[in-house]
């Protein structure tokens, strides 16, 4: 398919912005720059009956920011179902402010509460630091969901790009250890460990995410070369301690098709559905990498959020009106 008009016209105006591209600035510089530009081109954020920010324990004894979003009023005799979700940014970018619009959405749309977690970032914490903060959040939620009127029965877990990977990953450790979500959401996953694809090479330049950048990212968030071969920074191809992949909860897979991500995201739901899994995958035309957070400028980003949504739904057992 050619690119999306909307989608040509946002890669013209990053072009015509010349802007440092960020694998040449320091990681905080980055940040900043990311925390500046991410709602641009986003929804306009949906009003929800309450937001909190939490601190959630993990592992090392400290503590990291969530983001409580509920959709309506809560009532423990109908305790709401929940999405524990994660950001992208390349375990290097991002936070719960970068992905509020869309973590809103996903409470309204989805009729579900939303726990966005700002686990803590690369290179200050690299990995696993990420897949830690990630398992941690969600074990927290599970066992203190009836203090928020959440169902632990109804957990999903999702994240877009990095955050699809952390996602990928916690839907496994969930598993194992007797808590497993209903859905995983994962939004143009990061799954392979060398980004060695054809799409990374035929889209290496001029689609936003470039294999610099990407490179870029990955450098801040591993340890060394061995941290590649982890299946817990690639459940595609990561051979390290890799898991059973088989008894995992259904997949719904949102791809773009300009995006070098798209072969890894694509031969992950292969990797599900041989494991028996079953797995929706859906690729998106004409589009490219983050196009999920650009739902108020291009039409096809809000149809695609609309299709995430009832995914969730259906999985929470939520009858469509």
């Amino acid at each position: 398919m050619t690119l999306n008009a909307k989608i040509a016209l946002v890669l013209d105006m990053v072009a015509r912005a010349d802007r440092p591209p960020y694998h040449t600035l320091t990681p905080q510089e980055a940040r900043a720059a990311y925390e500046k530009s991410a709602s641009v081109l986003e929804i306009a954020s949906a009003p929800m009956f309450s937001v909190e920010d939490l601190a959630v324990p993990v592992r090392d004894g400290s503590f990291i920011r969530a983001r409580l979003y509920c959709p309506t009023q809560p009532h423990w005799a109908e305790p709401l179902p929940a999405l524990v979700y994660f950001h992208g940014g390349g375990f290097t970018l991002g936070s719960v402010d970068t992905h509020d619009a869309l973590c809103r959405m996903f409470a309204r749309d989805a009729r579900c509460a939303v726990l966005s977690v700002d686990y803590r970032l690369a290179p200050e914490h690299r990995f696993p630091t990420a897949v830690h903060d990630a398992f941690d959040a969600y074990a927290w939620l599970h066992a203190h969901a009836s203090d928020y009127a959440i169902d632990p029965a109804r957990l999903a877990v999702g994240g877009d790009s990095a955050g699809g990977t952390l996602a990928a990953v916690c839907a496994v450790l969930a598993r194992d250890a007797g808590m497993a979500p209903v859905l995983q959401l994962l939004i143009y996953p990061g799954t392979c460990g060398h980004q060695d694809t054809p799409s990374h090479a035929r889209l290496a330049e001029g689609y936003l995410l470039t294999a610099k950048t990407i490179q870029w990212f990955f450098n801040l968030y591993v340890r060394n070369a061995e941290d590649r071969d982890d299946w817990r920074f690639a459940p595609l191809d990561g051979k390290r301690g890799a898991p059973d992949f088989g008894g995992l909860a259904p997949a719904w897979i949102g791809v773009a098709e300009y995006d070098p991500l798209v072969d890894e995201g694509e031969a992950y739901a292969r990797k599900l559905r041989d494991a028996g899994n079953a797995v929706t995958l859906v690729r998106y035309a004409g589009v490219i990498h983050e196009f999920f957070k650009m739902g108020g400028f291009v039409e096809d980003a809000r149809h695609a959020q609309a299709d995430a949504a009832q995914a969730l739904r259906r999985a929470f057992g939520i009858d469509d009106d």
